[in-house]
């Protein structure tokens, strides 16, 4: 599957990735400047992405957990999300996102 990723710097980046995991994950795995501190377990904010409104509303919405987070991240939007709680399926094929600042 294709993930479209702008980088904190403006640099657009298709990703082909495996269609498991977590977002995170996979951003990760590709080398991108995203330091998921935490490793993935939801404490720390820093996989913090902002969705394409195109593709907002496809995604399961954010759990309780997930918007405490948000709230204490740098430049939270509407279509913020913390990319380890994205679970990457065949039906997120063409997925854009944009890695946030502070996040490098």
């Amino acid at each position: 599957m294709q993930i479209n990723v702008v980088t904190q710097t403006g640099e657009v980046r298709p990703l082909d990735v495996p269609a498991t995991g977590s977002l995170m994950q996979a951003l990760s795995g590709a080398g991108l400047p995203l330091r998921a501190d935490c490793g993935g377990c939801l404490a720390c904010g820093t996989c913090h992405v902002y969705i394409d409104p195109a593709w907002a509303a496809r995604l399961p919405p954010p759990g309780e957990d997930e918007l405490g987070m948000l709230e204490m991240a740098l430049d939270p939007r509407e279509t913020s999300r913390l990319s380890c709680q994205i679970v990457l399926d065949e039906a997120l094929d063409g997925l854009a996102v944009i890695l946030a600042p502070g996040t490098e």
